[in-house]
């Protein structure tokens, strides 16, 4: 969920280092930013330390775990989008579990829950469960490091939403970015003749795809919409609130996801699932767990990285992440890697790059 940027690194000194290098130069640019990097070391606890790495490690670990556990789901034998889908929520009381003691511990109360921001709440996480069920469909037909490639196309979307709804600034770099990226995902599609599990047909390869770009453009409304309560119904953020707004947004979209399951009869369909799985019972249920843990560890991860440093931080992970999974799929999966899927990996991350830098130009002017 979007959250204020809180500088990693402390705002410079008026006093100057001495140095007879250029600050215009490479060498003293990288002079002035490690005396940045140790003046915030110094003026940071040892804890907040700690936790900004164990939210680092989550979001560089156990997102790419979660999408490889999905496929490994469907590869094992599952069929099931409903199931997967409401693994993505079903983890959310651990977020619970972390936020009820925070009141405690901090003395607060819970922020007042107003007619609109339930409704808000309910309509998040609606949205949330639709979002789960799409990118569902997209890893039952796509390969993982195709999905998760495709799936960071979702930047470009939030960057449109937020300008749209919020009236985040938009430069040339984030507007190199979304072109970027949309190349990148481009050239996947002209390589699908090569990119598909056996016994995936044409249209569910093209319906997979297709899901996945549904699904990034409403993950991307769903940030806009998240900053726009924030900003017109909160109106203050901090890690208690974003913690708040995950909980409740994550429990409907788990009411409605369960509704679903229920309704669909998957749920009936699990035990059957469990003892044709190719692992055994105990393997099926171990992704399902595990499935629903590593996402909301990621989720909690994202969150400490944006509260404690900033949203260029949090950016710079995602890029990291998304040829983590790639190649964690090829290597753990099998995933095919052509030449048109490298070329479009390295395009997405160029615009990660790009859209990174001019996010962090927009902080720097606001």
């Amino acid at each position: 969920m979007p959250l204020p940027s809180v500088p990693l690194l402390e705002p410079e000194s008026s006093m100057e280092p001495e140095s007879s290098t250029p600050p215009s130069s490479v060498w003293g640019q990288i002079f002035e930013f490690t005396a940045k990097a140790r003046d915030a070391y110094k003026r940071r606890p040892i804890p907040y330390w700690i936790l900004l790495i164990l939210g680092i490690v989550a979001m560089l670990v156990a997102f790419p775990a979660s999408s490889i556990l999905s496929r490994v789901y469907y590869d094992n034998g599952g069929q099931s989008k409903w199931i997967i889908s409401w693994v993505s929520v079903a983890g959310w009381p651990l977020t619970a579990l972390i936020l009820f003691p925070t009141y405690f511990l901090q003395r607060i109360s819970p922020t007042p829950l107003s007619l609109k921001l339930a409704l808000s709440y309910i309509f998040l996480g609606f949205l949330s469960a639709a979002d789960n069920l799409m990118y569902a469909y997209a890893y039952a037909y796509l390969p993982a490091s195709t999905a998760s490639l495709v799936a960071s196309s979702s930047l470009v979307f939030s960057a449109l939403f937020g300008y749209l709804l919020v009236k985040n600034q938009i430069n040339a770099s984030i507007i190199n970015s979304i072109v970027v990226i949309t190349a990148g995902l481009t050239i996947i599609a002209l390589d699908s003749s090569s990119d598909r599990y056996p016994g995936i047909s044409d249209s569910q390869y093209i319906m997979g795809y297709v899901w996945d770009i549904l699904g990034s453009a409403l993950h991307g409304l769903i940030f806009a919409l998240s900053e726009l309560v924030f900003v017109k119904l909160v109106g203050r953020r901090s890690f208690i609130v974003v913690l708040e707004q995950q909980v409740m947004v994550s429990l409907f979209a788990f009411a409605f996801t369960t509704v679903g399951i229920l309704l669909s009869r998957d749920f009936q369909g699990m035990a059957s699932e469990a003892n044709n799985f190719k692992g055994g019972r105990a393997a099926y249920y171990l992704v399902i767990i595990w499935g629903a843990i590593t996402f909301q560890l990621g989720v909690l991860g994202a969150t400490a990285v944006v509260f404690l440093a900033s949203t260029v931080l949090a950016g710079v992970l995602n890029a990291v992440r998304t040829p983590i999974t790639s190649i964690a799929a090829v290597i753990l999966l099998h995933d095919p890697m052509s030449g048109f899927k490298i070329l479009s990996l390295l395009i997405t991350v160029w615009g990660f790059g790009s859209f990174i830098y001019g996010s962090s130009m927009g902080e720097k002017s606001s």
